[in-house]
């Protein structure tokens, strides 16, 4: 008897040891679940041998199913096999994917972990992706033949709808497969929409099949300014461009993860790409080169030229075919107007139109108003919406344009008391092309300033002296990554992580609910994810000391 409980002990202690190096996962994760309630069962123990179930004949949820597999697989090393299913019995055990009409929010999820198997339910497909994301990122990096869930119910829903991120392809310009990455790194962290800039001064990176020189002479530069815009240029010719069928699989790829692309097409300002391609376009008649250096220049479209206007037509009609989503962004900031009060065409324009000036805004600040106008009247044949910087303000645009305040919070209160709907990207702490930190002796050249971790965590996105009626016109925020000074791929992930997890959580959670700290404690788990992935990020942002320097 004595011998059978020495090897009962022995045994039960080998299972112990056994449990404690087996890993488990941690549901908090970055952004924060709104939820994290434990329930009353046993650990649900990962293995090769679960299946991920989905509904039969949901293509959509057959792909959430593939990607979860695909997760699992690189987190943990385990491969799970899918499977079509509708009789609830096989839940047992398993992995399941589900649609539940009962969640309110388009993109909610609820988490259901027991000894008896995982649900991860939303009502869209929408929803269950984001679910996913919560659940790949509570597993722990590194091969596991078992991982443990613990049994809970998880729960989140987005606090705006509108989460997003930007990228400037112009300036400098990144491959499709650099591109998709981006994409990548958006969704692990719960954002929807990338705004793609693909035509400036300095490039013209979208293919237009009625306008060919766009991307034959207009896609490239004969060099680049070195450094922030001296006189000194590298003489090396530079560029590229994306064709359409690059842009409707990069538009297809972000689809499938759930994020919208809004294409810029800049307009009537930073235009010098499209200008050196064909000079008729401007006041002047050229002759116009792509720029080299940045900042801003007085060439800007000729409106008083009927075949401008057909131009912006045409261009607008194959970017609206490319891009299945509402809104396209026409730019409309940084467009000095001097070379229009200098064109009699321009003048003849604002004499035909009937404009005038009024009080502070000028005839000419008011013919930007009557192109927007145009626009948007244009591309609501195809079911668009404009969306452009808040410089539109000032231009006297209809209310069914969506501003994007860039020049710090005010504009962004002022488009939603007029009945904008807005989306906050103020410079100050959203543009993420600017420094992590004060001290920049050991940083990659950046476009100046200081935008650290902290002040991106502490961004509110809604004006506490915005009226409660008002509040709602407020979409959601958006950091934006201008490339002047950002040259390659591992420096565009280096700017962004890991203050796009600070935004995730402004963007997801309610402010009574952010605790810096507490994100800081979580956030090391995140970057284990991104060194999985070969992803560049600021290290340093994790420690105090780094902050105490600034």
């Amino acid at each position: 008897m004595k011998k059978l409980l020495l090897i009962i002990a022995a045994w039960m202690s080998v299972v112990a040891i056994g449990m404690a190096q087996t890993p488990r996962a941690d549901y908090r994760v970055v952004p924060l679940p709104d939820a994290i309630n434990g329930i009353k069962s046993a650990d649900f123990s990962l293995t090769p041998q679960r299946l991920i179930n989905y509904p039969t004949g949901n293509r959509d949820m057959e792909r959430n199913a593939l990607f979860l597999s695909q997760y699992i697989e690189e987190m943990t090393g385990n491969h799970l096999s899918i499977r079509p299913t509708r009789n609830s019995r096989d839940y047992a055990d398993n992995i399941t994917l589900l649609l539940d009409g009962k969640i309110i929010n388009e993109e909610s999820y609820r988490i259901t972990v027991t000894a008896r198997g995982v649900e991860i339910a939303g009502k869209t497909p929408a929803g269950v992706f984001q679910g996913i994301q919560v659940l790949r990122k509570s597993l722990p990096v590194g091969p596991a033949p078992m991982v443990y869930l613990p049994a809970a119910q998880i729960e989140g829903s987005p606090r705006f709808g509108y989460r997003g991120m930007h990228l400037d392809c112009v300036r400098h310009f990144f491959s499709t497969e650099a591109v998709k990455r981006y994409i990548d790194i958006l969704a692990l962290h719960g954002m929807n929409r990338m705004h793609w800039h693909l035509t400036d001064d300095q490039g013209w990176r979208i293919e237009i099949k009625k306008y060919p020189r766009l991307t034959e002479v207009g896609a490239w530069r004969d060099g680049t300014t070195l450094g922030h815009n001296s006189p000194v240029k590298d003489g090396i010719r530079y560029g590229g461009y994306y064709s359409q069928e690059e842009i409707r699989d990069i538009v297809q790829y972000a689809a499938d993860r759930y994020i919208t692309i809004i294409p810029e097409i800049d307009m009537p300002g930073h235009m010098v790409a499209a200008m050196a391609a064909y000079p008729e376009l401007g006041c002047t008649g050229g002759p116009y080169e792509v720029w080299q250096r940045w900042g801003v220049t007085d060439d800007i479209l000729c409106l008083g030229k009927d075949n401008t206007l057909r131009f912006i037509e045409d261009v607008l009609t194959e970017v609206a075919q490319l891009f299945p989503g509402e809104m396209i962004h026409i730019g409309g900031d940084e467009s000095p107007r001097v070379r229009w009060e200098q064109c009699p065409l321009c003048q003849q324009r604002i004499k035909d139109l009937g404009i005038k000036a009024e009080g502070k805004q000028s005839a000419e600040a008011l013919l930007q108003g009557a192109l927007t106008t145009h626009v948007q009247q244009y591309l609501s044949n195809f079911g668009k919406r404009i969306i452009g910087w808040d410089e539109l303000l000032g231009c006297e645009v209809d209310t069914t344009a969506t501003i994007m305040s860039w020049r710090g919070a005010e504009p962004g209160a002022q488009g939603a008391q007029l009945g904008h709907d807005v989306v906050m990207t103020p410079v100050d702490p959203l543009y993420f092309d600017y420094y992590q930190t004060k001290s920049t002796w050991n940083e990659p050249l950046a476009f100046g300033g200081c935008n650290t971790l902290k002040k991106v965590y502490d961004f509110e996105p809604v004006a506490d002296k915005l009226p409660a009626d008002k509040r709602g016109h407020i979409l959601g925020a958006q950091a934006n990554v201008w490339t002047e000074y950002i040259t390659c791929e591992p420096q565009v992930q280096y700017q962004v992580l890991p203050r796009i997890a600070a935004l995730a959580e402004v963007l997801w959670l309610n402010p009574q609910d952010k605790n810096y700290q507490d994100f800081k404690d979580r956030l090391p788990r995140l970057t284990n994810i991104y060194r999985l992935y070969n992803w560049t990020y600021r290290a340093k942002s994790l420690t105090t000391e780094d902050e105490a320097n600034d």
